[in-house]
């Protein structure tokens, strides 16, 4: 079976993280998304892309690859960052950022030529937005904070 990225609309993008991302909620927007389909035209993963969600990483030249699922398909994720990584520098942007947990390795983003780029801060539990705002829970088994990727 061979695999192809192909654009899709974000409600679609949005409906495939409800059904396969094992700890995140869906974006509210997007900059991009892409999928990855197979010879049967299904579509076997989403990357969505926006605006950083940390505020000192939005200077308008850095995009943030929100979330990436599949529904398991090997190879998808690869290709999902990979063409994240490409759309983002043909629009311009100069730094392209995502994050993972610890415990996921971070094959698929090596892979795709993403670079480790540290331990963000927070707690496993709660990612902390501004001040006075709700912070979203992301897991109840998660511990430790997240890794930074960069291309």
């Amino acid at each position: 079976m061979s695999l192809r990225i192909a654009p899709i609309y974000h409600a679609d993008a949005k409906d495939c993280v409800r059904r396969w991302h094992r700890h995140n909620k869906p974006t509210l927007g997007a900059i991009f998304c892409v999928s990855v389909k197979d010879d049967a035209d299904d579509v076997r993963g989403v990357a969505i892309a926006g605006r950083p969600v940390a505020r000192h990483f939005d200077d308008g030249a850095t995009l943030e690859i929100l979330r990436v699922a599949t529904d398991g398909e090997r190879n998808a994720c690869s290709m999902l960052y990979a063409a994240c990584r490409k759309i983002g520098r043909a629009m311009g942007y100069t730094k392209i950022i995502t994050y993972s947990l610890p415990e996921e390795g971070g094959a698929s983003l090596r892979a795709a030529g993403y670079l480790f780029d540290g331990e963000a801060g927070g707690s496993g539990a709660m990612w902390g937005t501004r001040q006075n705002r709700a912070a979203e829970k992301i897991g109840d088994d998660l511990v430790g904070g997240k890794w930074r990727w960069v291309a």
